[in-house]
């Protein structure tokens, strides 16, 4: 009999049992959004739905960390949002971001949870990057879970660092002429060279985009779109989501052999 692990609720460890854990995805990556409309549609204000953000990201930490996926990547505050907010949102997000790395360290311990960060966090306020390196440095002896924080992210600045990295690194070793660039030396300056290659990727609020995120990473990654905004997102979704993965036929390009005396 399958053993289920600790701490998932009734409904959750049903919906567990139904899947082969030998199956998971090794990387899930999350675009959470829909904050805003989720407290539109109830006549708050914006910052409520971050609010409601925040208690959902427990959630789905929890359940992902229980279930012992390897790496989670969550895309919390884009490139984007850092210039095209109203600055009154961005430092509130900033303040919540600060308050919730100090708030969630027991539950990153409890559950055994390595905290990573990828973005420009140089261009973040101060206190945040500090509070950043505290937390990272608080979880770096936890053997779980990685969990990455994409803050002001973007992928194409991502690939341009990228580059950059690369062509540095052949001025400090024999010059330009000693440039090598093909997939493997791209990965290795990528932000997410740390984690295992994304599988998975999730989108919240129904959009049908990427959104700057992991454009490089993405490449053969399954896509998996739900109309569930942010806030009402839970544990039970992410498993839903890991259920739909798992009834993909993952081809990378290919073509799956059928069995002797089948069909494709």
């Amino acid at each position: 009999m399958r053993t289920i692990p600790s701490g998932l609720d009734r409904k959750e460890a049903e919906l567990y049992s139904q899947l082969d854990p030998n199956q998971f995805p090794k990387h899930v990556a999350i675009i959470m959004d829909g904050n805003g409309r989720w407290a539109k549609r109830r006549h708050l204000p914006r910052i409520a739905g971050h609010r409601k953000g925040v208690e959902a990201v427990r959630l789905v930490v929890e359940t992902a960390a229980r279930i012992h996926l390897p790496a989670l990547t969550l895309y919390a505050f884009s490139a984007e949002n850092f210039t095209r907010r109203p600055a009154t949102e961005i430092q509130f997000l900033m303040k919540l971001l600060h308050r919730y790395l100090k708030n969630e360290l027991p539950l990153m311990h409890r559950n055994n949870i390595r905290l990573q960060f990828i973005g420009r966090s140089q261009m973040l306020p101060q206190e945040v990057q500090e509070r950043m390196a505290w937390a990272k440095e608080q979880t770096a002896r936890n053997t779980g879970m990685i969990m990455t924080l994409a803050l002001n992210y973007g992928s194409r600045s991502e690939i341009v660092d990228a580059f950059k990295s690369m062509v540095h690194a052949a001025a400090n070793n024999g010059g330009l002429d000693h440039l090598k660039i093909d997939e493997e030396t791209v990965n290795r300056h990528m932000y997410t060279s740390h984690l295992p290659e994304l599988d998975f990727l999730i989108r919240t609020s129904g959009e049908m985009r990427l959104s700057n995120f992991l454009l490089w990473q993405a490449a053969y990654a399954e896509i998996y779109v739900t109309k569930t905004l942010w806030p009402d997102f839970s544990g039970l979704h992410l498993l839903e989501a890991i259920q739909e993965f798992q009834k993909r036929e993952r081809r990378y390009g290919g073509l799956n052999e059928p069995a002797p005396g089948g069909s494709n």
